[in-house]
């Protein structure tokens, strides 16, 4: 326990300096801080992104359409660079009004449809090209319920566990146990739901997949937060069967590589235009 426990004011003020590193991508309020057009390419799907877990939900639902045959799905894929604020441009904003990536455009129906939310992106697109989403209603109930289980759980895995084990500006005790204590919940739920299904949701590959893999299949990989030994994943074969399986999906390769402006440069689409960009 520290010595010097803190006490909170009476009237909470922003400290410019106590976000750590992402204390110039988070700000109390909401809105554009700058004029800035977004790029348009020329087809009719217009994907705002970065690659980040939340991101590479959307290139790989787009590059699994693909896959597929749906060359409606083609896309222009952009960098927003949260860390020199891109998610406050007056452009970005406008598509979508909370500021935080992947946010989609969709042109083909004359009037330009915004959606944010990589949950409601994927839901939108399945809708859309009737992919990825069983029929069934039954089946199609369980794939919701894992996708909307999927958005309210990673905010505990990101926001919480992986900021104060990862980003936080000192390493504290009480917020650590607690969100590795979430953390490792959640990957026994997956873990026992996949003893007894291929697919988070059953036999078929749906979103629910495509929305879960980026957060808890990459952390089991050892591929996020480089807590793969602390979280003592060797407890969850059967979350780690499924996160390897998808691994090897093309999609799911290519989809990784979307909008990534970090690491080997091999690794690299900053933008994506084209199949021929991952060449």
């Amino acid at each position: 326990m520290s010595p010097t426990p803190y006490v909170p004011p009476k009237v909470w003020k922003n400290d410019a300096d106590s976000g750590g590193q992402f204390s110039k991508t988070n700000r109390p309020t909401a809105g554009a801080t700058h004029e800035q057009p977004l790029p348009v390419g020329k087809h009719p799907l217009q994907l705002y992104s970065l690659a980040t877990p939340n991101g590479v939900k959307v290139s790989i639902m787009l590059e699994e359409l693909l896959e597929l045959g749906h060359a409606e799905a083609e896309y222009d894929a952009w960098p927003i660079r949260i860390g020199d604020g891109d998610q406050f441009s007056s452009g970005f904003v406008e598509i979508n009004p909370n500021s935080k990536i992947p946010a989609l455009l969709d042109r083909s129906a004359g009037a330009s449809v915004r959606v944010f939310e990589s949950g409601s992106i994927l839901l939108y697109l399945a809708q859309k090209f009737g992919e990825f989403l069983p029929a069934d209603p039954v089946a199609r109930t369980e794939a919701m319920n894992w996708l909307f289980w999927q958005m309210g759980a990673a905010p505990y895995l990101g926001g919480g566990f992986g900021h104060f084990y990862a980003y936080a500006p000192e390493k504290l005790e009480y917020p650590l146990n607690r969100f590795t204590m979430e953390a490792k919940r959640q990957l026994d739920v997956l873990d026992k739901q996949l003893a007894q299904t291929r697919y988070v949701a059953g036999a078929d590959y749906t979103i629910a997949d495509i929305a879960i893999w980026p957060w808890y299949g990459q952390l089991v990989r050892g591929n996020l937060y480089d807590a793969a030994q602390f979280l003592s994943v060797e407890e969850y074969p059967h979350l780690q069967r499924w996160a390897e399986e998808i691994a090897q999906r093309p999609a799911v390769q290519r989809g990784q590589r979307v909008n990534r402006t970090w690491g080997d440069e091999a690794t690299q689409v900053p933008e994506r235009h084209s199949a021929a960009d991952f060449k």
